[in-house]
């Protein structure tokens, strides 16, 4: 499985506010981009924190993109996933609606009745890890059911996962003219923290669009 990250961030690192509240970093021209980037997925990725933040619907908003999926004989738009180590994605969330399908990433230990709630609502569920979702063994699930091309957008908490657990094989990140602040603000990989083996990338290209910067690596 390809498994590209893409966020925008400030200048000073930041995803969002201390509020955890969404912001707008970038522009049309990396909306645009971005909605490129799905449309080539066959899903695309969240964090739980993600969804309970922002309530994302994942979906295209480019009906051309849409209708290039349709001709080559995809889903109008790509699968959607959350990782939720204990099932929290409330039931109402848009991206459990059935524009596409929804694989929810679960541990073990997630409550029954929330899996059996997550499942009536139209959630594929996909237990992997004990206490914590085991991304190498959910990202293989996921494989098996056709997902060979992964998009993760967010947030901190499953960027930093991602690296940690050697997943990720691309990253692009705008970099946006502002400056956020804020010591509790997320940041592009939060978690932990490495102390060693930090993880290397490499630069691919740097592109000036909007207002901003885009940063594209190799991992």
């Amino acid at each position: 499985m390809h498994v590209h990250v893409n966020a925008a961030a400030s200048l000073d690192g930041k995803l969002s506010s201390r509020r955890r509240e969404q912001v707008k970093i970038s522009g049309d021209e990396d909306f645009a981009r971005v909605d490129e980037i799905r449309a080539a997925a066959d899903a695309v990725a969240v964090g739980v924190g993600t969804v309970l933040a922002d309530d994302p619907h994942l979906t295209l908003d480019d009906p051309d993109l849409v209708a290039a999926r349709e001709d080559r004989g995809d889903p109008p738009h790509p699968a959607r996933v959350v990782a939720d180590s204990r099932a929290r994605t409330p039931t109402d969330a848009r991206i459990l609606d059935d524009a596409a399908t929804t694989y929810v990433l679960v541990s073990e230990a997630a409550p029954d009745a929330r899996r059996e709630a997550l499942e009536s609502a139209g959630a594929e569920l996909v237990v992997a890890g004990a206490e914590r979702v085991s991304l190498p063994d959910a990202f293989d699930a996921l494989e098996s059911r056709g997902v060979e091309r992964l998009m993760v957008e967010g947030g901190g908490e499953l960027i930093f996962s991602l690296f940690e657990a050697s997943l990720v094989d691309e990253l692009t990140l705008y970099v946006g003219s502002m400056v956020i602040g804020g010591r509790d603000a997320p940041t592009l990989a939060d978690g932990e923290g490495f102390v060693a083996d930090f993880p290397r990338l490499s630069l691919r290209d740097v592109e000036r669009v909007d207002d901003g910067v885009l940063l594209t690596y190799d991992c």
